[in-house]
């Protein structure tokens, strides 16, 4: 049985960041367990998370999620705007909702970040050679 789609394709927010994400090479959509994927061979972000509350999960719709730098991970879970995303989080995933005052510029550095990290040594040597 397929999960049930969780998001609505007019949304400008999922409008903008697939602007960033379909921007990268080889990237592409797909709907994960009911939320938009995108990937190259890996997945590298995701639209929408969830966060474990008590007994069950609280949805964060307007966020992204991305596997982040290792090293900038802990300084990205202390933003007021970031969570530990539910099952991807100890995988090293954050997730970091976007609203009205949100920094795209930072949101296009966290998903190409994570890009790197999972797309290959050629598609990471193909976005390196963008003019």
């Amino acid at each position: 049985m397929p999960h049930p789609r969780m998001f609505d394709d007019d949304d400008p927010v999922l409008g903008r960041l697939r602007e960033i994400t379909l921007a990268l090479p080889d990237a592409a959509e797909k709907v994960s367990h009911g939320i938009p994927a995108f990937y190259t061979t890996k997945v590298f972000a995701y639209y929408g998370g969830s966060v474990k509350v008590g007994d069950g999960y609280e949805r964060h719709r307007a966020s992204v999620l991305v596997l982040a730098d290792p090293v900038e991970a802990p300084a990205l879970l202390g933003s007021p705007d970031a969570y530990f995303p539910m099952y991807l989080g100890v995988s090293g995933w954050v997730g970091l909702d976007i609203g009205d005052g949100t920094d795209w510029a930072e949101v296009a550095e966290l998903v190409e970040t994570s890009y790197r990290l999972t797309a290959g040594v050629r598609r990471v040597k193909r976005l390196d050679a963008r003019p």
